[in-house]
């Protein structure tokens, strides 16, 4: 479960830097790679979700 924490803070971290260069800056190739970790941190926070689940039971 830490490695998957520590998955989604990576990832989320990737985003804000990426989203961050598109909006401000206007990088289009930087809003390709923000929705890309989009998609990872998605499905990493329905893994999480999953295994907290299973983990309070």
């Amino acid at each position: 479960m830490k490695e998957l924490v520590k998955k989604i803070e990576e990832t989320m971290d990737l985003f804000k830097v990426n989203a961050e260069a598109q909006v401000v800056k206007g990088n289009k190739a930087a809003g390709a790679r923000a929705r890309k970790a989009a998609l990872e941190l998605m499905k990493d926070l329905k893994e999480f979700r999953k295994a907290s689940v299973a983990d309070a039971k």
